[in-house]
C-alpha cells in the first residue's frame, strides 16, 4: 500500500465523502445559490391567504410574483401587486415581512374618490367588471402623494386596503402577480386591468 493510499484510508469519513462527491456537492451549492438569486431578484412563489381579491384570486391560489418589470417601469393601474405592509399596518401588529396583495387603482398625482358604489379616478368612474360587488362605503376625494399608490382588493367590501389604512409607498412593493400555478384547473396568467377595464 502506497503512502498516498494509506493517507486516503486514514482520512476522516467526511473528508473521504467530500473527495468522492466533491463535484456533486459543488452542483448542489451552485443550484442553491441560483435558486436564492432567482427568489431575491427575479421571481418567487406566493399563496393567497384571504378572500380580499375575490373573484380574481381565491384563498389558497399559488402565484408566481415577478420582480423584474418594476425595475424599469412604475406599477400601473390594474396591476396586482404584492407588498410588505406599510408603517400604518405594522403599528397595528402586522409583521414587516407579511405579504399583502391588492390591485393598483391610483398612481401618484391622481385624484381618487369612492361614492355611490363607484370608484372615481380624476372624477371619471372606473368600469370595474372584475370586482365582487360595488363598494358600500365613501372615501375621498384625495390626491395620491408622490412615490405612493392607492391599492384595493377586488372584494371591495372585505378588503383591508388603502381605503382603510392609506396610501402604499412604492418602496414597499415586492413585485407583480404574474402567473397562477395552483390549483391546476385555474392555471394561467393573472388577468390584467387597464384603466378599470379588463385587458
Amino acid at each position: 500500500m502506497t503512502s498516498k493510499e494509506k493517507d486516503s484510508t486514514e482520512a476522516p469519513l467526511w473528508l473521504r465523502l467530500w473527495r468522492g462527491q466533491q463535484e456533486n456537492f459543488q452542483l448542489v451549492i451552485i443550484a442553491l445559490c441560483l435558486a436564492l438569486l432567482i427568489r431575491v431578484f427575479i421571481a418567487e412563489p406566493r399563496y393567497i391567504p384571504s378572500d380580499s381579491m375575490l373573484p380574481t384570486l381565491r384563498m389558497g391560489d399559488r402565484l408566481v410574483v415577478e420582480k423584474i418589470s418594476y425595475r424599469w417601469r412604475s406599477p400601473a393601474i390594474g396591476d396586482i401587486v404584492v407588498f410588505e405592509p406599510p408603517q400604518q399596518l405594522q403599528i397595528l401588529g402586522y409583521a414587516k415581512d407579511q405579504a399583502f396583495i391588492k390591485r393598483v387603482i391610483g398612481e401618484p398625482g391622481q385624484t381618487l374618490s369612492i361614492t355611490r358604489g363607484k370608484v372615481y379616478l380624476n372624477r371619471q368612474p372606473l368600469q370595474e367588471d372584475y370586482i365582487a360587488a360595488p363598494p358600500n362605503y365613501q372615501w375621498g376625494p384625495q390626491v395620491v402623494p408622490e412615490a405612493e399608490f392607492f391599492v384595493m382588493g377586488d372584494n371591495r367590501n372585505d378588503s383591508n386596503d388603502s381605503h382603510v389604512w392609506g396610501f402604499l409607498p412604492r418602496k414597499n412593493i415586492v413585485g407583480r402577480a404574474w402567473f397562477r400555478f395552483w390549483p391546476l384547473n385555474r392555471i394561467g396568467f393573472v388577468s390584467v386591468v387597464s384603466q378599470g377595464k379588463m385587458g
